[in-house]
């Protein structure tokens, strides 16, 4: 970006982060999530950085606080208010320890760890004891007269336990549970609890109030006069405060390490949601105040604490370009090409658009600044353009007329929303079948990842799912960088895959509206009413000691049937059995029955049937919903790592879904469960750091055992 880019860009970014800031502070609106606003503001740090003869006195990175309403009589504060400087991940805060650090070269470094409350930042003014005024932060020079509203904060004490003159700063914040009580009880237009409590504090009508559960927490101290001069300490300042009857929140701690600070956060991070209030990152300080003085501070910031911001599930990037994507059954998803970006603690680079309705009622164009969302595992999206932002360069979005793959004209039926490729012999619809057979939810062939399906599928070695069960080493040979090692692995996954449980058989057929949890609907009603026999499963060796070419090393009897038998089965159910089970509609009943009915899909059946696949029978664990609450893994999310004795991790994770968990992939400060196995590795490691509870298989399977009773 050259001088003349950027100068538009900052321009941009000023009008907009200014209308946010009225929108937010003195409408008590939010047109933007405050983590999205947080990556523009970023944004325009950064070229007022690369660009410094740009920056000008008004810029939202030159001020602090928030403009003043205007409704309300000022003060000036007797000790200029400062903002934090935002960090949003562990590095960053190493960074700002090591920068801190050079302030006191040979000295020990101690921090104190605070909640980071989402409310909104007051000062308190007490004269021998006595609560005298109260202000908001505004500008940070001067802020709104409130002393009116904060007289009824019952929390808040209006007369000290010893009579003293201080300057106390913290936040005034409004309880979930008041929020909700407020929602009910008034028809209003707040967000959120903390603009509600920002609207409440600067109402006229200190009634109001009042009656809406107001709270406060204190955590600083501005004008000292004696009474907390010689506390040498954040820590011991948080005890003194408390000793003189303020509020101070509880679950602040004193670290020594890394290591404890940041089993701190990824605790907070996990449980946020179970606190009473709302917090939106931790706030770290340098727990040494005369360390603190050493390292001062800038014009609007102090070098000696940070603030931690929460990874975002929303943030704002650029809109590259847009390409197309051929799903499974024909339909074509438009996804975002991304100025690549962290989001919800991972980069991302693509996102969907949807459809063709969505990119024309959201008006995005190609270069537009847009919304990003993702939560947990949720593929990210495209929420919204910041049309503010447009530098009259974007282009618009123009809806391809044929596949991208096999050219063929695009179709669009009445009543759905989807442009589909119609052509089943569509090579990437053949490839996204294929991925989908062997994904975990399916028959679980992690071996067999996109690249090499695309080789074998070029190859012709691969065409339907059933040609997985055929392959032979010689074959897999062929492959570049396939070595005998690798060879072997993959054949002994494929050999071992096929014993599939009913669920997963299921949803691996990829019939049309019948997605993972209608097919575990499906397969509960369909379990008890199918001939299981008991068969012998041979299991492939993992053991190196084998050659490639060995005999299978043990057999196991199981409960099962073949996919024909299932077909069988399939064939003689009617419309009005399949729509009357619990989780599958009219919808999912046409389709299912339109697949039975197909030669291909039967012919499909029959050569996994050669090729040895056995449907096996689950365990299922049935529960009310209040039932499930009381399960400690309701809600929670649950990782499982080493190596199982009774069943595979696939099993567990089904039994954990049945228990209203929700199962991970990776470990993450988000983790609430580790359930191990033998050889648990790194992962147990990882989790013991960041403070996850970790139940080992033994005690999990006995709590299945009472459950199950």
């Amino acid at each position: 970006m050259n001088k003349q880019e950027a100068k538009a860009r900052i321009s941009k970014l000023r009008e907009f982060l200014d209308k946010w800031n009225h929108a937010y502070f003195i409408e008590n609106k939010l047109i933007l999530d405050e983590p999205a606003r947080d990556k523009l503001k970023r944004e325009l740090e950064d070229l007022e950085k690369k660009f410094p003869d740009l920056v000008t006195p008004d810029s939202p990175t030159q001020r602090v606080g928030a403009p003043l309403s205007g409704k309300l009589p000022t003060l000036t504060h007797l000790t200029r208010k400062q903002s934090l400087q935002d960090v949003f991940d562990f590095q960053e805060i190493k960074d700002w320890s090591e920068r801190a650090q050079k302030f006191v070269p040979d000295e020990k470094l101690e921090y104190i760890s605070e909640l980071k409350i989402d409310g909104i930042n007051v000062t308190l003014w007490y004269e021998k004891g006595e609560l005298v005024r109260a202000l908001t932060r505004g500008d940070g020079v001067e802020g709104e007269d409130i002393t009116h509203t904060a007289r009824t904060i019952q929390i808040i004490p209006l007369r000290l336990k010893e009579k003293v003159d201080l300057e106390v700063g913290g936040e005034i914040y409004l309880p979930k549970t008041e929020f909700e009580k407020m929602k009910k009880r008034e028809q209003t237009e707040f967000a959120n609890p903390r603009n509600a409590a920002a609207g409440t504090v600067r109402q006229l009508d200190p009634t109001i109030a009042g009656e809406r559960g107001l709270a406060f927490f204190a955590y600083a101290v501005g004008r000292e006069k004696g009474v907390v001069d010689q506390i040498s300490s954040q820590g011991g300042l948080l005890t003194r405060l408390s000793e003189l009857g303020l509020p101070v929140c509880p679950l602040w701690e004193k670290h020594s390490d890394f290591i404890s600070l940041e089993k701190y956060i990824a605790k907070w991070t996990r449980e946020r949601e179970n606190l009473p209030y709302e917090i939106d990152g931790i706030v770290i300080k340098i727990n040494s105040k005369k360390q603190q003085i050493l390292m001062g501070s800038t014009a609007k910031a102090p070098r000696w604490a940070v603030a931690y911001k929460f990874p975002a599930e929303q943030t704002v990037t650029k809109l590259l370009d847009v390409q197309y994507q051929v799903g499974r059954t024909g339909a074509i998803t438009p996804v975002a090409i991304l100025e690549p970006i962290l989001l919800d603690g991972s980069t991302v680079s693509r996102a969907t658009l949807h459809n063709a309705d969505e990119i024309i009622r959201k008006k995005i164009e190609i270069g537009d600044t847009v919304l990003i969302q993702k939560a947990g595992d949720i593929i990210p999206e495209v929420m919204r353009a910041l049309p503010e932002l447009r530098t009259g360069k974007e282009k618009p979005i123009k809806f391809i007329t044929h596949c991208p793959v096999c050219q063929t004209e695009l179709i669009r039926q009445e009543g759905e929303v989807a442009y589909r490729c119609s052509n089943l012999e569509c090579p990437a619809q053949k490839i996204e079948r294929l991925l989908h057979f062997v994904s975990k939810n399916a028959f679980d062939i992690d071996t067999l990842g996109i690249k090499v399906i695309e080789q074998l599928f070029e190859k012709n070695l691969i065409q339907t799912p059933a040609d997985i069960f055929f392959l032979t080493a010689s074959q897999l040979a062929e492959l570049p960088l396939f070595k005998s090692k690798k060879v072997q692995n993959l054949l002994e996954s494929i050999a071992n895959a096929k014993q599939v449980p009913l669920s997963n058989f299921i949803f691996a057929l990829g019939i049309r509206f019948l997605g993972q949890q209608g097919s575990r609907d499906f397969a509960k009603w369909l379990s008890p009413q199918l001939a299981w026999h008991e068969t012998k499963f041979s299991h492939q060796s993992t053991n190196p000691q084998f050659s490639l070419f060995a005999e299978e090393t043990h057999t196991e009897n199981i409960q099962a049937i073949t996919p024909n038998d299932f077909f069988k089965f399939l064939q003689k159910l009617d419309y009005e059995q399949i729509s009357s089970i619990d989780g599958i509609g009219e919808k999912v009943a046409n389709s299912l029955l339109d697949w039975a009915e197909q030669s291909a899909h039967a012919n499909l059946l029959d050569k996994m049937t050669l090729g040895g696949v056995l449907i096996t029978q689950e365990t299922y664990i049935l529960a009310s919903e209040s039932s499930l609450q009381m399960s400690p893994f309701y809600g929670k999310k649950v990782l499982l790592t080493g190596s199982m004795q009774k069943y595979s991790r696939t099993e567990l994770g089904k039994l954990l879904e049945n228990l209203g968990a929700k199962v991970q992939n990776a470990i993450s400060a988000n983790t609430d469960y580790l359930i191990c196995g033998d050889n648990p590795g790194s992962k147990l490691q990882k989790a013991q750091e960041l403070g996850i509870k970790v139940v080992y298989e033994d005690a999990f399977l006995e709590f299945l055992k009472k459950k199950e009773d």
